[in-house]
């Protein structure tokens, strides 16, 4: 592979045969396509073997992807499990970004230094494994993976993976973008398959014009409401429409980021004018340009346009011009009202009014044009004489952001309403905060447009309630110091104790002089890479290189203690912890000691202490789980409703794996983090009857029998013995292809990787 693609390079490449495998997959499914059919069908490994058409949700396919990107905590884990492979080289365009590591507490400049020196064992790692192995390097502060991907790699029509769940963000410059565990990068990056179940497709049809206080966020925040933490699971969210025609660029990613929230695969815009804006500002005018030259290829076909309901599985209608600012949480995502709404809400649920921060920035809203809007709302504060009652926090998304509003003026009239910059990181965002203040610990609510507000998600404070909202609401509600603050009707109090009424906030899509910097940060892999070393210290604790899983017995899963049975929901940030734990990231053996420590117990209703059945006493899941281990056996978990929802962190599914781990029984799963335990050699199987979760108790011994005969859509036999002597026989269903059943044979996908040679 060569070591620098250039984005034209690579769009030329893939837009050489769109025509030709559009009119393939056309004849293929007997009817016109889909957008995200149509990208789908152009990365079909082999399409011309493809003998019969994928069915939604049910066919699982081979893609030949065009790029495999990752952010620094889940890259330690994919390199190492690259390096595990053998292979002397990526060979598909690959990059490494260092966003996650940088820990918020004082500022950009402060905040920085102290990750350099912090973290200075894994960026090293990091830094050398890209110069060696072929991929391109981004340094801390450079900027967070998903910006810097929409401004330098993505492009309509392509086809990437990356190692986070809101990889989708790409989605606004029309790549289908899919957010994957590490081992799944490996696929790709050794020059394998990626392999994906051929998704459904809602068509949400747009029309209508944002206006005044309604930004693109408030879009996603109303889908949420619509489709829920679950709802476009194994689907590709398409968008259409003329309102869609009216969105910049970044507001379209905005959408896209968040739409990991209601558990879609991607989500994906048309080409249009507003991309074409944004490729030539981040100069790339040549991507622009063969783009529009490939126009009508980038769009769904005329006919889905003209019925919509006839080739999407739902169609959703959102009238832009109808919407009100939105805030949703706390606690989930897709507990969602429009602001008028929040006062009533706040009285009804007690929520705490006073707000002890406001927070903007992340992966999902730190565009030129959100940081333009924010900045609006704090220029007629300055007028006014109006400073934040409340710490007000501001990640720009990347460098290039960084620099431009420094030069335009932004960054300056936030900071002089009392704001803090931060690095260009994820921070906070993904518990990356240190947090100082006297609230901390303490029932109260923060405000932020971020893209997860799980309990503990921001602060580590499972006491604070987080609401998400667009960056111009953060901004007006930390000036009022209430949550329940709503510009379109309240009003603030001047410094002269007159009354002000904020105007609605306006912001350049992009800047009128073009961005300023972002190309510093990048480093190109090694001209000779054989003369890079890559060094893990055996008593590093933050590094460790790993050992292969056990492959499977032969044998089937007799009597094995549930280790835990989450109640409600459990997220990957349930099941393993980010926050302090980041740091060991690329050390599965420290890092395991966080397993389900956030999940709550079904049996107690408390999280992080479970029954140890061979003491009678009760430890972190961790601990106890070390127990059965060194007894030589094993452990089933139980899930309930959406489990492994969030983050594509694959820590979730190694930890238990590497702690003994067998089987994870749910009513339900997250894509990711069910393909996740499926690399990993664990068996995701799912209740036939959800009732049969209720049947487990907390000493009950879980067999599944039959694995001998482990085949695709073949339900298996379990047995729950409890402690009186009773037992339930029930079945479980799985999902696990051909290919994914080799993988628990072989122990690991990586495993079997290293097996075929």
């Amino acid at each position: 592979m060569p070591k620098e693609v250039r984005p034209a390079e690579l769009a030329a490449s893939v837009y050489a045969t769109l025509a030709e495998k559009h009119a393939a997959g056309r004849k293929l499914f007997g009817r016109p396509l889909t957008l995200a059919e149509k990208v789908l069908v152009a990365h079909l490994w082999d399409l011309s073997g493809t003998r019969s058409a994928p069915v939604r949700k049910k066919t699982t396919c081979d893609f030949r992807v065009d790029r495999v990107a990752m952010q620094d905590a889940t890259a330690q884990m994919a390199i190492l499990q690259f390096i595990q492979s053998g292979k002397k080289a990526v060979a598909v365009p690959s990059t490494v970004h260092c966003d996650h590591l940088i820990l918020a507490r004082k500022g950009a400049k402060d905040d920085m230094a102290s990750a350099t020196e912090v973290n200075r064992e894994v960026y090293e790692f990091l830094r050398t494994a890209a110069a060696k192995y072929g991929m391109g390097f981004w340094k801390p502060g450079a900027g967070i993976i998903h910006q810097v991907v929409l401004e330098n790699y993505a492009f309509p029509g392509c086809m990437l993976i990356g190692t986070d769940s809101h990889t989708p963000n790409a989605g606004g410059l029309g790549t289908v973008a899919i957010g994957v565990g590490g081992a799944d990068a490996v696929d790709a990056m050794v020059g394998d398959a990626f392999q994906l179940l051929w998704p459904g497709v809602i068509g949400v049809k747009l029309v209508g014009k944002l206006s005044g206080w309604v930004a693109p966020k408030d879009v996603i925040l109303k889908l949420m409401g619509i489709l829920t933490v679950k709802g476009g699971t194994n689907s590709i969210v398409e968008f259409f429409g003329p309102g869609a025609e009216t969105l910049s660029c970044t507001g379209k990613a905005t959408i896209c980021n968040m739409g990991a929230e209601h558990g879609a695969t991607t989500s994906v815009f048309p080409w249009d004018a507003s991309m074409k804006r944004y490729l030539e500002w981040t100069k790339r005018a040549d991507v622009a340009k063969l783009a529009e030259d490939h126009a009508a290829l980038l769009r769904a076909d005329p006919e889905v346009y003209a019925e919509p309901q006839k080739f999407y599985d739902r169609v959703i209608e959102i009238d832009l011009s109808a919407m009100e600012p939105m805030v949703v949480g706390p606690h989930t995502p897709d507990l969602a009202r429009g602001v008028s709404r929040m006062k009533m809400d706040a009285k009804e649920n007690g929520y705490i009014e006073e707000i002890t921060y406001g927070l903007i920035g992340s992966c999902t809203n730190s565009s030129y044009e959100d940081m333009d809007r924010a900045a609006s709302v704090a220029r007629q504060a300055v007028k006014h004489g109006l400073r934040v009652k409340v710490p007000l926090l501001v990640t720009p998304g990347s460098d290039k952001i960084d620099e431009t509003i420094r030069r335009d003026g932004q960054m300056a009239v936030l900071e002089e309403i009392g704001a803090t910059v931060l690095a260009n990181a994820c921070g906070p965002c993904i518990g990356q905060w240190k947090r100082d203040d006297a609230a901390a610990g303490r029932p109260n609510s923060i405000v932020n447009s971020y893209n997860r507000n799980f309990p503990r998600r921001n602060d580590g404070h499972a006491e604070t309630a987080s609401f998400i909202t667009s960056p111009e609401l953060v901004v007006a509600m930390a000036l009022a110091g209430r949550l329940t603050f709503d510009p379109t009707k309240d009003e603030l109090v001047a410094a002269s104790g007159a009354k002000v009424k904020l105007a609605p906030p306006h912001g350049a899509e992009l800047p009128e002089k073009g961005f300023e910097g972002g190309e510093g940060g990048y480093l190109a892999p090694a001209d000779d890479p054989s003369q890079v070393s890559v060094a893990v210290s055996p008593t590093s604790e933050r590094l460790q290189l790993l050992e292969k899983f056990a492959p499977w017995d032969g044998k089937d899963i007799e009597g094995l203690p549930v280790l835990v049975q989450a109640k409600g929901k459990c997220t990957t940030d349930h099941i393993s912890p980010a926050g302090p734990w980041l740091k060991f990231r690329g050390h599965l053996d420290r890092i395991s000691d966080n397993l389900l420590i956030a999940a709550t117990n079904r049996f107690t209703g408390e999280a992080g202490r479970v029954l140890n059945v061979f003491t009678g006493g009760r430890d972190t899941p961790a601990a106890v789980a070390r127990d059965y281990k060194k007894r030589g056996v094993g452990f089933v978990v139980i899930g309930d409703e959406n489990y492994g929802e969030g983050s594509s962190r694959e820590h979730a599914a190694m930890e238990p794996r590497y702690l003994g781990g067998r089987a994870v029984i749910a009513r339900s799963f997250a894509r990711i983090h069910e393909t996740n335990l499926k690399k990993q050699g664990i068996l995701p199987l799912v209740f036939t009857d959800p009732a049969d979760y209720e049947k487990v108790q907390e000493t009950t011994r879980v067999s599944v029998t039959g694995l001998a005969s482990l085949a695709p859509g073949k339900d298996l036999r379990v047995v729950l013995a409890h402690s009186d002597g009773t037992k339930h026989e029930i079945t479980c269903r799985h999902s696990m292809t051909a290919m994914q059943i080799e993988y628990f044979k072989a122990g690991s996908s990586v495993n079997l990787m290293g097996s075929k040679g």
